[in-house]
C-alpha cells in the first residue's frame, strides 16, 4: 500500500467520525422530554414513596415569583397514605400550565374551601392551611392531610370542617384556590449543623419535606426523623422512609410507637415503644450541637420544647410548630408587659373584656369569649382574621405574611398596647 492511498483512508476516516458526531450532536438537540402523564395508569404512580411522573426533567430555568392572591390548582392525583385511610395526600398542579415557584421546606399552602355550616347548612367559606409533604418541584405540589374527627371524649362535638371536607368530597379533577407557599417554620439551609427532626402524627408532613430536600441534594448533614405514632396503621409513608434510611448513611428513621399493635415486633417494624421524649434523645444522640425541628399535637410540644431548654439546647437551635401551620406557637419577639390593665371592645359583638396575657392573641381573646372571629391560618399569612382597629393600637409578634389594609389588624398575631376597638 502506498503511501498516498494510506493517507487517503485515514482522511476518510476523519471525515466519517466527524460526520457521526454531527447526526449525534443533531439527535441530542431534537430530543424533547417525555409528556407528563398524571394519570393512574403511569407506571411511576406505583412507587411505595408516593412518587410519581408528575415532575418533568428539562433544563434549568430561573425560578418564578410567588404569585399574589388565590391560584387554581387542579387534583391531579389523590392518595391514601395509610392503613387506616385517615391520611391523603393530594398533588396539585396549576391549571394555568405556568411553572411553581420554589418553597422552603417546612412551609404550607393556603386553601380557600366552600363547604356547608353544620349548624345553617348554609355555604360557609373557609381557609385553612396545609403543610407541603414533599420537596419543592417544578410542576406540583403535594399536601398530605390527616381526617380530624370529633374527640373520643366529646363525641357531640363536631368533627374537622376543612379536613372532613378534603376527605370526603375533594376528588382527581377537581379545582381548587390556593396561595402561595409561606409559613415561618422551615429548615435553615445555610447551617451546616447536624438536624433532629421529631414530627408526632400529622405532624410529620413538614418533616417529609425537609427530608426530601436534602437528601434529593445530596447534602451530607446528618439527619435523625423520629417519628411518633400510635402504631403502623397510622404511619405515612413508612416504605418510603424506611427506603431513604436504607439508601443514606447519613439519615437515621426512628420509628416510635406509643401502642403496637401484638404482630409488630421491635427492631423490626418500629425501633422504640413509647412517645418521643427528652430521655430518648439523650440516650440515642452523641454529646453534640444539634438543630431540632419539632412539629406535633400540643402534648408532644409542651414537653419536649421546654424540654429541650432543660436539656440545655440554646433557643437559637430549636424551631418548633404545633399540629403544622394552624397553631404557630413560636413568638418573634417578647410580649410586652403592661402595668396597666387593658380593655378590648369588640364593637359589633357589644362586648367589652379585659386582656389577659394568658391569651397568646386577639384571636385567642375572642374564641375564648365566643366572639365570631374568622380565622385561618393562625400564623399571619392568610389574611382572614383581617379586623377593622377602630380606636388604639396592637403590636405583632412575629413579622405579618399577608398584606394589611390600612386601619385594620390580624387579630391572630396581634396583642394591644392599650385600649382597643375592633370591628367584630
Amino acid at each position: 500500500m502506498t503511501v498516498g492511498i494510506l493517507a487517503s483512508i485515514i482522511a476518510a476516516l476523519l471525515l466519517l467520525q466527524i460526520a457521526v458526531a454531527a447526526l449525534v450532536g443533531l439527535s441530542r438537540r431534537k430530543r424533547r422530554p417525555a409528556a407528563i402523564d398524571v394519570g393512574q395508569n403511569s407506571p411511576q404512580t406505583q412507587s411505595p414513596a408516593g412518587e410519581s411522573a408528575l415532575s418533568g426533567s428539562g433544563p434549568q430555568q430561573a425560578q418564578p415569583a410567588a404569585w399574589t392572591g388565590f391560584r387554581e390548582f387542579r387534583i391531579a392525583r389523590r392518595v391514601v397514605e395509610d392503613r387506616a385511610g385517615t391520611i391523603c395526600s393530594y398533588y396539585l398542579v396549576p391549571v394555568d400550565g405556568l411553572p411553581l415557584p420554589a418553597f422552603k421546606p417546612g412551609q404550607y399552602l393556603t386553601f380557600r374551601l366552600t363547604t356547608e355550616d353544620p349548624v345553617t347548612r348554609q355555604p360557609k367559606a373557609l381557609v385553612r392551611c396545609y403543610s407541603l409533604s414533599d420537596r419543592p418541584r417544578p410542576d406540583y405540589y403535594r399536601v398530605s392531610i390527616k381526617r380530624v374527627l370529633a374527640p373520643a371524649d366529646r363525641p357531640e362535638a363536631p368533627p374537622g370542617l376543612s379536613s372532613n371536607y378534603f376527605h370526603d368530597h375533594v376528588r382527581e379533577g377537581n379545582i381548587l384556590e390556593v396561595k402561595a407557599p409561606s409559613g415561618h417554620f422551615y429548615l435553615m439551609e445555610e447551617e451546616p449543623l447536624p438536624i433532629v427532626l421529631v414530627g408526632g402524627g400529622i405532624g410529620i408532613t413538614p418533616m417529609l419535606s425537609i427530608v426530601n430536600t436534602l437528601l434529593e441534594r445530596g447534602s451530607r448533614r446528618e439527619i435523625w426523623l423520629f417519628y411518633g405514632v400510635r402504631n403502623g396503621s397510622e404511619a405515612v409513608l413508612k416504605s418510603h422512609l424506611q427506603r431513604l434510611d436504607r439508601e443514606h448513611g447519613n439519615f437515621h428513621l426512628q420509628l416510635c410507637y406509643s401502642k403496637p399493635d401484638e404482630q409488630e415486633q421491635a427492631g423490626i417494624d418500629y425501633q422504640h415503644s413509647g412517645r418521643v421524649d427528652i430521655p430518648l434523645l439523650r440516650s440515642t444522640l452523641k454529646l453534640m450541637r444539634y438543630q431540632f425541628y419539632v412539629c406535633g399535637p400540643k402534648p408532644m410540644m409542651e414537653s419536649l420544647v421546654p424540654g429541650l431548654a432543660s436539656w440545655r439546647v440554646e433557643s437559637r437551635d430549636i424551631f418548633y410548630e404545633s399540629f403544622g401551620p394552624a397553631t404557630l406557637i413560636r413568638h418573634e419577639k417578647p410580649m410586652s408587659v403592661n402595668a396597666e390593665p387593658i380593655t378590648v371592645t369588640f364593637g359589633q359583638s357589644d362586648r367589652r373584656i379585659a386582656w389577659s396575657a394568658k391569651a397568646a392573641s386577639l384571636l385567642e381573646l375572642a374564641e375564648e369569649n365566643g366572639v365570631d372571629v374568622a380565622s385561618g391560618c393562625r400564623a399571619g399569612s392568610c389574611g382572614s382574621c383581617q379586623t377593622r382597629l377602630i380606636a388604639g393600637e396592637v403590636e405583632y409578634q412575629q413579622q405579618p405574611d399577608a398584606e394589611i389594609e390600612p386601619g385594620h389588624c390580624l387579630l391572630c398575631i396581634s396583642t394591644p398596647k392599650c385600649d382597643i376597638t375592633l370591628a367584630a
